[in-house]
C-alpha cells in the first residue's frame, strides 16, 4: 500500500477524504478518461502527484493537453492582507450562481520545514467544499518566487481538461516581481486596498502595465475614492509615456467581506474576455504563443536540472564540488559551465 504523501499539503474541500488514497491500479489511460470525464476524486490524486514530481503524471499530462485550452483563466495578485482570498470566495458564489463550473488554485508561501503550502487563507472558501462544481486547491511555491510553479501550471491543465468553466488562480503576491501570471490568465486582475500610498508609486514600474483591471477591495475604508484618483492618474500616465494601449484597465470598488462589488467585478472580467476574443487589437495569438514559450522554456529548464543534480547524486560528486566552492578552489560560474558542458556531450 502506497504512503501517504500528503502530510506536507494543504487540503480543502472534497480533497479531504480522497487524497490519502494509495495507488488504486489504474492505468494511464484509465486516469485520462476519468479526469476528462470531470472526476474530482482522480483530479486531486493526479494533483498531488504532479505536486510531488511522480514520473507517472508527466504521461497523464501529455495525454491530456490536446484537451486543455477551454478553460478562462483569471488570476488574482497584490499584496498580502489586501483580502484576495475573500474576494475569490465571493467571485467563486458569484459564477456558480450564474452556472458555471470553477476551479482555484491558491499559491501560498512554502513551509521551510514541511514543504507545503503555509497559509490558511482556503478556511475562508470552505464553504464550496462540498459543491461538486467547485474544486479547490492550495499549491506550494516552493521557493519559485514568481508566483508560478511546474506543478501550478500542470494543474491548470488538469483543470481544463477536467472541463472547468473558470479556472481563478490567486497568487503569493510579493509585489513587483510577481507577474508570471499575465503569461497564464486571460485577464489578470490586481488587487489593492486604501491607505497604501507610496505602496501604488512602488508598484507602477512593476504590475501597472500588466493589470487587465484593478481592483480596490475595502472600499467601505477611508481613502477609497483617494486610491482610485491616483490609480487614474497613473494609467493616464502610462498612457502618454510607455505605450499605446487598446484596453483601458477598469478600476472596480469592492467590499469583499460584504459581498459588495462582486458583479460589477465579473461584468469587467467578461467585458475584457468579449475584448480578447472579438478585437483583433487585443493580440490574443501572441499571447497564446508567449504562454507556450514560457512553458516549454520553464519545462527544458526543470528537466535539465532534474538530470543534472541526478548525474550529481549518482556520481557522488556534489560534496567534492561544495568543498571547491568553499575553499575557493573554483568559482561558481566555471564549475557551473564545466556541469553543463559535460551533460550536454553525454546527450
Amino acid at each position: 500500500m502506497a504512503t501517504n504523501r500528503t502530510s506536507n499539503k494543504e487540503i480543502t474541500g472534497l480533497e479531504q477524504n480522497v487524497c490519502v488514497q494509495g495507488d488504486d491500479g489504474l492505468t494511464e489511460t484509465d486516469r485520462v478518461g476519468k479526469i476528462l470525464a470531470g472526476d474530482i476524486r482522480e483530479a486531486a490524486k493526479l494533483i498531488r502527484d504532479i505536486d510531488d514530481d511522480m514520473p507517472s503524471s508527466k504521461e497523464v499530462l501529455k495525454a491530456l493537453y490536446p484537451h486543455t485550452g477551454n478553460a478562462y483563466i483569471i488570476g488574482i495578485s497584490g499584496f498580502p492582507g489586501v483580502g484576495k482570498s475573500t474576494l475569490v470566495d465571493q467571485m467563486v458564489s458569484a459564477y456558480r450562481d450564474k452556472g458555471k463550473t470553477v476551479g482555484v488554485l491558491a499559491v501560498d508561501p512554502t513551509s521551510p520545514f514541511t514543504g507545503g503550502a503555509i497559509l490558511g487563507d482556503r478556511v475562508r472558501m470552505q464553504r464550496h467544499g462540498t459543491d461538486s462544481g467547485v474544486f479547490i486547491r492550495s499549491m506550494a511555491t516552493r521557493g519559485h518566487f514568481g508566483g508560478l510553479t511546474r506543478s501550478t501550471r500542470g494543474a491548470i491543465d488538469v483543470l481544463d481538461a477536467m472541463g472547468k468553466d473558470v479556472i481563478i488562480i490567486e497568487t503569493v503576491g510579493v509585489g513587483q516581481d510577481e507577474i508570471d501570471i499575465v503569461n497564464t490568465a486571460h485577464t489578470t486582475i490586481i488587487v489593492l486596498i486604501p491607505g497604501m500610498g507610496d505602496d501604488i508609486q512602488a508598484i507602477k514600474a512593476g504590475i501597472l502595465e500588466v493589470a487587465d483591471i484593478f481592483v480596490v477591495n475595502k472600499a467601505d475604508r477611508e481613502g477609497a475614492e483617494r486610491t482610485v484618483q491616483d490609480l487614474n492618474t497613473m494609467l493616464e500616465l502610462e498612457k502618454h509615456t510607455v505605450s499605446k494601449r487598446y484596453w483601458r484597465p477598469p478600476i472596480v470598488l469592492t467590499t469583499a467581506v460584504m459581498g459588495k462589488g462582486t458583479e460589477e467585478l465579473l461584468s469587467r472580467i467578461d467585458e475584457h474576455r468579449k475584448f480578447l476574443f472579438a478585437d483583433p487589437r487585443s493580440d490574443l495569438t501572441n499571447r497564446y504563443r508567449e504562454k507556450a514559450y514560457r512553458g516549454l522554456i520553464d519545462t527544458i529548464k526543470d528537466g535539465l536540472f532534474r538530470e543534472i543534480i541526478n548525474d550529481l547524486k549518482a556520481s557522488s560528486s556534489l560534496d567534492k564540488m561544495i568543498d571547491d566552492l568553499v575553499q575557493k578552489k573554483v568559482d561558481p560560474f566555471t564549475l557551473s559551465e564545466q556541469i553543463i558542458a559535460r551533460k550536454l556531450k553525454r546527450s
